[in-house]
């Protein structure tokens, strides 16, 4: 069977460690201009049925860094405008010799879907309001970028909890490695069974965000929402904005985080969103580095499908997967970064 990563629900901690540790040392690996692991004998569908700009671009980016070919698809663009079913699409793909699928699409579980009929390594980009493992993993990167490690840190998940498979994916990663979780938001957007996911819940931005260390604000997803859900986008804001304001509550070195894209003047003001405490754009840049390590991790899997053989790899050693190498990693990363900019 081939290795899939369709979610971080269902991940151990070890699986975990070993992602970001091999996102942390790809990272090193390209701003220090040395080999990365040549993958170019495998070819990879991007399927994205929604919209996207940075998950599909990073994942293009990822591949083009692994030497992996890629074939574009969209449903407005394939056969499924014509009446194809979604099964029938995938099997289609996996005879056209495609050796894994990284997918996005808008109906929780067909991630999963697509992995049963495809019988590659699947990614899941996104699918619904189920999950979204690699920006989950890209958030981890960045925060232990700036913290060092998770464990034992507050993290507040603020906003649309209800329609956010970034909340999910984001709350299982945290939980598991140590951290602490707060769901903020207005009751309506929570989940009916908050139970099942782990972390408090609060309804008051001030007592949920009182000492925290990471913030995630989440996009208002307009789209997925029916009627009376909010009263109106005034009041959201004027009760759950983190701005100049309400960033006081917070620990003086906490962070702010947003998967993007941002609505301004909604979920966060120009200083939360620019400000010396964001870090949304290490978030983006991260995103490159996780999706390179998520497309070797599936595979290099010692559990593969007959169809789809292991690559010849070049670059067969990677950091040990502990979290104080996955720390110092990135902070050579980090350093890493400083330097080309002074140039």
């Amino acid at each position: 069977m081939a290795r899939n990563l369709l979610g971080i629900r269902h991940l151990t901690q070890d699986d975990i460690q070993e992602l970001l540790s091999l996102s942390a040392d790809f990272k090193l690996r390209i701003l220090e201009k040395r080999e990365v692991p040549n993958m170019s004998d495998q070819v990879v569908g991007m399927l994205f049925f929604e919209n996207s700009t940075r998950t599909r671009v990073s994942f293009e980016q990822a591949a083009h860094y692994l030497k992996m070919k890629s074939a574009n698809f969209s449903s407005g663009g394939s056969s499924m405008a014509k009446g194809e079913t979604f099964s029938d699409t995938i099997t289609t793909l996996r005879y056209e010799r495609l050796n894994g699928l990284v997918i996005r699409h808008r109906a929780s579980g067909s991630a999963a879907l697509a992995a049963r009929y495809f019988g590659g390594p699947v990614l899941n980009a996104g699918d619904g309001q189920h999950e979204h493992p690699t920006q989950a993993l890209g958030d981890a990167l960045t925060i232990i970028e700036r913290k060092g490690e998770l464990k034992g840190l507050q993290v507040s998940i603020v906003g649309d909890v209800e329609h956010s498979r970034v909340a999910r994916s984001n709350a299982w990663l945290l939980s598991k490695m140590g951290a602490e979780v707060r769901f903020v938001g207005p009751r309506t957007l929570m989940p009916a069974h908050m139970q099942m996911l782990p972390g408090e819940v609060h309804y008051d931005l001030r007592s949920g965000i009182d000492g925290a260390d990471v913030i995630i604000c989440l996009r208002l997803q307009k789209e997925r929402m029916a009627d009376g859900m909010l009263s109106s986008i005034t009041e959201y804001a004027s009760m759950y904005q983190v701005n100049r304001e309400s960033l006081r509550w917070a620990n003086r070195d906490c962070i702010v985080m947003h998967p993007g894209p941002i609505n301004r003047g909604v979920e966060v003001d120009d200083v939360a969103a620019d400000g010396e405490r964001s870090v949304i754009n290490s978030q983006i840049e991260n995103g490159i580095f996780v999706r390179m390590a998520s497309l070797y991790w599936v595979f290099t899997s010692k559990a593969k499908s007959p169809d789809s053989p292991p690559p010849k790899l070049r670059v067969a050693k990677t950091v040990p997967a502990q979290p104080k190498t996955v720390a110092r990693t990135a902070a050579k990363a980090k350093k890493a970064v400083a330097g080309s900019k002074k140039k």
